[in-house]
């Protein structure tokens, strides 16, 4: 018995000097210049030439934390420092992140900048609108020229609209209480931005929204419906910057400012379509657009190591808060009632709460990168254990506690020789489906810019790709089966003989 509990101090001191020792490369780059961008196609394209322009100015070592999700996410990081520069759009910043419809002007928006120490440069050179889309054959079996032709038929409609779209205040709400269009709910499926073109392709919907940007709007012979409110606000390209880097780098923020009317419509109409249809990578595209030599890229094997390192730390560290607090709080639980309840109610509510919102929740508290990711995956690794602690302890025998008390055993002996020998099938599955669990939700991860496998699936999706989704999902797949074996095999060890048939 001794001998198992030495095991398991290895194990866990293994897991520690691995998880505090030999940090992610990533996650220390502290110094380094760092460029985010929104998840989809022209917000890795704009972030990669961001970069590359910043390279080639600089003698600072750059970080790409690009496809860090939704505005709200990559703005926060902006404030809390976590990302110093990255593309956003004036109708977005003036609507959904300074609340201030009435900032039209460039100016106007700049100065409601500065209040929050943030700097803005000048237009980029195109405008981003939002816009509303039909196949040309149901444009013209409707008579649909622009969004008001919508009304009188908007009930029959079935739409797609992008998740951001539906929520932002300048987005779905605004519209149609300027059109005074009355959609079905039933009629309106949220998806992914890119996998609206999917379903508008394949006939599953008749209405999508998307940017007037979009490379795919001519190849899935779409036509767009005209604003003839005028209600969507003019989306112009900007950088947004820290002021304290621009302050600080000054050479470095003189170089984006030279991208100032660099990028015109068609340009970046050109530069989407290489990515979503030529499928070339955004170094590339990036590279051309600026003139400058394509930069070595990282090959497949090289990249999926790296992905495979930043995934087990997240893991690794989740599965180590799973024992080191999980398992002391499943024998508080069964040794003290009210707390105990507490503690199981507490760790259940965790669980309800979805894991992307939970990540937003935790971005004011630890800003982006690994810290607010490993807080949300060890928060929810502790159901799984802490549940399974507990209920492997209820579920012993109380003779067998007694006949050791009789034997004259502490109560410390009682526990690591009697207690938890006994309820280690339990307590060991609870462990289990916390690592699984962790393996799966730390995709999640990359959307605040803590890499892991989630970077190429997040890729993937923004431009449809399949192969470069799988070179995220296929790993973490495997992962996860050999996570099973390992814990299989750490039953033969950990569990005695007799009780190995539980579990």
């Amino acid at each position: 018995m001794r001998r198992r509990a030495t095991f398991i101090a290895a194990v866990a001191a293994g897991i520690v000097c691995a998880a505090w020792l030999r940090p992610p490369a990533s996650a220390a780059a502290a110094d380094a210049i760092v460029v985010g961008s929104k998840a989809f196609t022209e917000g890795y394209i704009l972030g990669e030439i961001a970069a590359q322009a910043v390279e080639a100015s600089s003698k600072m070592p750059v970080t790409r934390r690009l496809g860090m999700g939704s505005t709200g996410i990559l703005f926060e990081a902006l404030k809390s420092g976590a990302i110093d520069v990255y593309a956003d759009y004036t109708g977005t910043l003036a609507e959904a992140i300074l609340k201030r419809p009435d900032l039209k002007s460039i100016d106007a928006i700049r100065q409601a900048l500065l209040t929050m120490d943030l700097v803005m440069s000048g237009p980029l050179g195109f405008d981003d609108t939002y816009a509303l889309a039909v196949k040309e054959s149901f444009a013209e079996q409707h008579r649909l020229r622009a969004i008001s032709d919508l009304a009188g038929i908007e009930a029959g409609v079935r739409a797609a609209f992008s998740y951001e779209f539906m929520d932002r205040k300048d987005g779905f709400q605004g519209m149609v209480a300027s059109y005074q269009l009355h959609f079905l709910p039933r009629q309106i499926n949220r998806m992914e931005h890119s996998l609206t073109y999917q379903a508008i392709d394949d006939g599953a919907v008749d209405l999508i929204d998307l940017y007037s940007t979009d490379a795919k709007i001519e190849k899935s012979g779409l036509r767009l419906l005209q604003d003839d409110h005028g209600y969507f606000p003019v989306y112009q390209a900007v950088w947004v910057a820290r002021r304290a880097f621009v302050e600080k780098h000054p050479r470095e923020w003189q170089a984006l400012l030279a991208l100032q009317d660099s990028i015109g419509v068609k340009t970046m109409i050109d530069m989407n379509a290489r990515a979503d249809i030529g499928h070339v990578s955004f170094s590339k595209i990036a590279a051309q657009h600026l003139g400058a030599e394509v930069p070595r890229s990282q090959n497949l094997r090289s990249s999926i190591l790296q992905r495979t390192r930043e995934h087990l730390w997240l893991v690794g560290m989740a599965l180590l808060f799973s024992v080191l607090v999980g398992i002391p709080l499943g024998l508080v639980a069964v040794r003290f009632h009210a707390a105990g309840q507490a503690i199981l109610i507490f760790s259940a509510l965790i669980q309800t709460v979805p894991s992307l919102a939970l990540l937003c929740f935790l971005i004011p508290l630890f800003g982006v990168g690994m810290k607010p990711a490993l807080a949300a995956l060890c928060l929810y690794s502790l159901l799984p254990v802490v549940l399974n602690t507990f209920t492997g302890i209820r579920g012993i025998d109380p003779k067998h506690v007694e006949n050791a008390r009789a034997f004259g055993l502490t109560r410390r002996q009682i526990l690591l020789r009697v207690v938890l020998p006994l309820a280690s099938p339990t307590v060991l599955a609870g462990i289990k489906t916390a690592t699984i669990v962790s393996i799966g939700t730390a995709t999640l991860a990359a959307l605040v810019g803590a890499g892991g496998y989630g970077a190429p699936i997040i890729s993937g999706l923004s431009l449809n790709d399949m192969p470069t989704i799988l070179t995220g999902a296929v790993p973490a797949a495997v992962m996860a089966l050999m996570a099973y074996g390992l814990f299989e095999l750490m039953g033969l060890v950990l569990i005695p003989a007799g009780l190995r048939k539980q579990t």
